[in-house]
Order: structure tokens, then sequence, then C-alpha cells
């Protein structure tokens, strides 16, 4: 392709992209123009420059080219306005080319010593070694030519994806690892605190769904959950794995293979129980990743959604995926057009198809590949969404003092926001760190964190706010910090149900005295009483699905 055709094909609302540039760059704010300069206009040759770099075949490049993925107008203007995250001007070349995954032990070593021929020295191998033996890695070749390792301490995809040093909570089971003279040691290390890592909090496993079939058996979905009535999880035994593995996960158990793993074999066990749960609406298919499943997989659970009258209430589909931050190359390629014409038919049918992302800095979106990713499935009827998870290190941050840094945090927030607003993603909710993994690492006290909500939802027009509260996810359901109030002067939290395991509790705020320190729900104490209104019932709500579970 030359650079000529590129130019003629791709949509710019000016004659000279650099007009776009300076109507964009007038509107940045002050602080960000005085640090960003102003950015050279990024021209049709910077594009195939782009995408030599990152390797596109002559197939890829002329999807781009033909279904108009990267409009000069919107690239420059993404650019212009967020120049401090974007990567959309490269010139330099990728450090990771020799593979597409860097899996497990042998994986991360291939990174660090890329990195070390590069003259780069991260440090503390053993104790990122150890992360990687108690929770895994993975990462792919785009996700780590995302980070800028000419700045990598200060990045948050390396934090998202590189164990780091601190990460695990106990210093004496590094030091113990660390100093182990064997392999046999070592493993017996990382087994014994695999034990302690919580790897299904909120009592997952009673979310399970049964159903007395034809025969009148009992069937067990293993590998679904049905917490709130709208919604039912699938976990496909097709979406055990992801693109890249999050440091903060909290599904690790079904990454790392899990003897507790949801895993869904039998598709037809799905549409028996949704058959009989007409209440459910919305079908999300999550792992692992939903990304990964294969297209005649997706299709045998999509297809009587569409044929079957029995199956209508059903009218939304979910994948939760991280492929647009990992490996958004996925959806350029030509394979991808079988699956593309199964979200035809879904938008077709009047099934809502939308793609649960999980972005939660500008970085992840500002590369050539994500945004046309995000364009094709948006082409396709495919609705994107984004449901962004609050994690201390890589989109929250402190200050010197260990105080949660309000401004710089809520400023991520608020930039991404607007990159989602220019590229048409819905702004779906945010979520505090579960009460799993390395918890004591991704999270901050609440205190902090509704600072930075309130910052972000007053900083926004009201079409580009969160469509929530930030919430938290205990066994009862997701709670949200609606803001703050006082009772007789005395400051408190004000909360209120956005899902429960009953829905009716949705329809009542609650208070909760003002704490400092706390950063997790289940340890605020209640205005009144020992303990919250829903308490009583939510055990005799655990202890029925207990029991029944037991008894099928």
């Amino acid at each position: 392709m030359n650079s000529k055709t590129l130019e003629e094909t791709v949509d710019c609302p000016v004659d000279d992209p650099r007009q776009e540039i300076a109507a964009a760059s007038s509107i940045l704010r002050p602080a960000a123009r005085k640090k960003a300069g102003a950015p050279a206009a990024i021209a049709s040759a910077d594009l195939d420059q782009m995408m030599a770099l990152h390797g596109y075949p002559d197939a890829v490049r002329e999807i781009v080219q033909v279904e108009r993925l990267l409009p000069l107008g919107l690239v420059n203007r993404l650019h212009a306005l967020y120049p401090q995250h974007s990567r959309l001007k490269r010139t330099g070349g990728f450090l990771f080319q020799d593979q597409e995954r860097y899996t497990g032990l042998k994986g991360f070593r291939a990174v660090v010593d890329t990195l070390k021929r590069n003259g780069i020295d991260i440090g503390f191998i053993p104790a990122r070694e150890l992360f990687v033996e108690v929770y895994r890695f993975l990462a792919t070749r785009h996700t780590l030519n995302c980070i800028d390792w000419d700045d990598y301490e200060n990045d948050s995809i390396y934090q998202l994806v590189i164990p780091q040093p601190g990460m695990i909570g106990d210093p004496a089971v590094v030091q113990a690892y660390t100093a182990a003279k064997t392999a046999a040691q070592r493993t017996d290390i990382v087994e014994s605190y695999l034990h302690r890592t919580n790897p299904h909090d909120g009592n997952q496993h009673l979310n399970k769904p049964w159903f007395q079939n034809a025969e009148g058996g009992v069937e067990i979905l293993e590998g679904s959950q049905h917490k709130y009535p709208q919604c039912q999880l699938v976990f496909d035994k097709t979406t055990q794995t992801c693109f890249s593995f999050c440091t903060y996960c909290f599904r690790h158990a079904q990454v790392r293979g899990g003897e507790d793993m949801f895993i869904q074999e039998d598709i037809r066990q799905i549409h028996d129980y949704l058959r009989l749960h007409t209440e459910v609406t919305d079908l999300l298919i999550t792992g692992g990743d939903g990304g990964y499943m294969p297209v005649a997989r997706l299709e045998q659970y999509l297809r009587p959604l569409l044929d079957d009258p029995a199956l209508m209430h059903v009218r939304t589909v979910r994948l939760a995926s991280r492929s647009l931050t990992f490996q958004p190359e996925m959806v350029l390629g030509p394979k991808y057009e079988r699956m593309l014409e199964l979200f035809d038919r879904c938008s077709d049918h009047g099934i809502q198809l939308t793609w649960m992302a999980h972005f939660s800095t500008p970085r992840e979106v500002l590369n050539i590949s994500t945004i046309a990713a995000i364009r094709r499935l948006q082409a396709h009827g495919v609705m994107v969404r984004s449901q962004s998870p609050m994690m201390n290190h890589i989109s929250l941050f402190t200050d010197e003092n260990g105080q949660v840094d309000v401004d710089r945090s809520a400023q991520n927030w608020i930039d991404l926001a607007l990159v989602f607003a220019s590229l048409k993603i819905g702004f779906h909710s945010m979520y505090c760190a579960r009460p799993t993994g390395e918890h004591h690492y991704f999270t901050a006290p609440l205190a902090g964190v509704e600072k930075v909500f309130s910052k972000i939802y007053r900083s926004l027009s009201s079409i580009n706010r969160p469509s929530r509260y930030i919430s938290m996810t205990s066994s009862a359901g997701k709670i949200s910090m609606i803001g703050t109030t006082e009772v007789n002067g005395e400051k408190l939290f004000a909360l209120k149900f956005t899902e429960g395991r009953n829905m009716e509790w949705m329809d009542k705020v609650f208070l909760a005295r003002y704490d400092e320190k706390q950063n997790t729900v289940d340890r605020l104490q209640p205005l009144e009483g020992q303990e919250f209104f829903y308490r009583d019932e939510l055990r005799q709500i655990e202890s029925a699905l207990t029991d029944a579970l037991k008894s099928v």
C-alpha cells in the first residue's frame, strides 16, 4: 500500500491535518500543553511506518485501509490531546520481536534476558519469580511493546503484567524462596503459599446453578454462575486462559489451573437452564478471557438464542475480554471475519452483543492496533464498554507520604473517560480491588478512593461519566459508595447495592462510619447496631445455598 492510497481513503475532516492538531491543541489543559508541547501531526506515512513496526501483514494493512479503521482526524485528535499517554507515533523499533507470547517462568526469563540485552536490568528477580510460580506469567509481544521501557518504573502496563517486588505480601516467604537451594525447596514454598491466596472471594462457589432435567435428574452447571437474576456467567472450557495475565487477577484459580475451577463443558446445559429461567436477559461469557472462544464454539452458544423462541428472553450477550489491551491484532486479521459475520447475525436478530473490556489507563487504548480493533468491532454492531478496575500502582496512585494522590489518580480516569468518548466506548463502571490474590498491593483506603471517584464524577459531563458509582464486590453483592454525609455532626459513608443476592436490598441507602484506613466494605462499621441491615438474611441465603449444593 502506498501512502497516497491510504491518504485518499482515510477520513480527515480538514484539508490539512495540521489544522486538526491546532484545533485539538487549543483545548488542552494549560498544564498538559506545557508538558506535551505541540505534538507533530500524524500523516498517512506515519501510519504506514507504525503498521510496519507492528509487523502488519499485507492483508491486515488492506483491511485497515478499506474499512477505514485509522482515520487521520481521529488519530491526530487523540495524539494531540493526550501526548503523555499516546503510542500513536512511535519511531523506534520494538524490543520484543522473537515470539508472540511469553509464558511461565521460561517466558518471564526470556523477557528479562531481552531487557538485559538492551541495557535494562529490572532487578529483584527471585521475588518476581516467586510471584510467577504462585500466580503464573503470560504476556504477549503487543503488551510488552506497549510498555515505555525508557520510563518503565512509572509505566502502568509494566505494573499490570510484570511481577513487582513487594507484591507477595509476606516478606518471610520471599526470603525463604530467595534462600532456597533447590527447585524442590522452592516448589514446597510455592505450594504452601498457594493455600493463602483466597482464589474464590465472595463465596463464588455458592453461585453455581442447577436444574432438574427431563429425566428427573438434577444437573449442576459446573462452569456457570447465576448470582443476580438478570445475568448468568459462563466459564467455557475454551476460555480458561488469557492473552496476558494481570498481576492483580481475581480469577487466578482459573488461569493457573486450580482444582476448583469453573469449567463449562456441555453447552446444552446452558440452554436447558435458560429455558427454565426466563428472568435471565444477559449471558456473560468470561474466563479467563471470553475472547479466547473459537467462533465455532461461540456459534453453538448463540445460534439457539437467535432461532429458539423459548430463548428469546436473552437479549444481551457479553464477552468479557482484555484482548483489546493484550492482543488487539486478533480482531484485525482475515481469520476474524467469520467471527464478525456471527456478530452481524446477532445484531440483525436484535441481540445486543457487548464487548466488556477492562481498560483502566489511556495507555492501553492509545496505540494503532487497539484503536483499529475497537472500530472494527463497532462496525459490526458490537458495543464496546469498559468495566474498569481501580488498582493501586496502575490506575490509582499514592504520594511520597503513602497517601492517595487524588489529583494524579483522578486525572488518569478523566483522560480515559474522554478517550472513551472519542472512540464511542461506553464507560460502564469502576470497581475496587477484590480481596483475593495480593490485595494489599493493589488496594487503597476507601476514604481515598471515594475522594478520587468524586473528583472524576464532577469533572466529567454527565454523558461521559461511569454509569455506576464505584463498587466493591462481596458475597452479598456489588455495593457502591455514593459519597459521604453527616448525621449529628459525624461523617459517614453513604452506600447502596447495585446488585445483591436479594435484589430488594438495592432499594435502600445505608450508612457506615467514616474510616480513613479500611479498604474493604465488609470491614466498615454500620452507623447503627452491630451489623448492616442485610447480614442476617445473607447468612440465611448462604446457608440455604450451601445445603442445596450438598444435596444435589
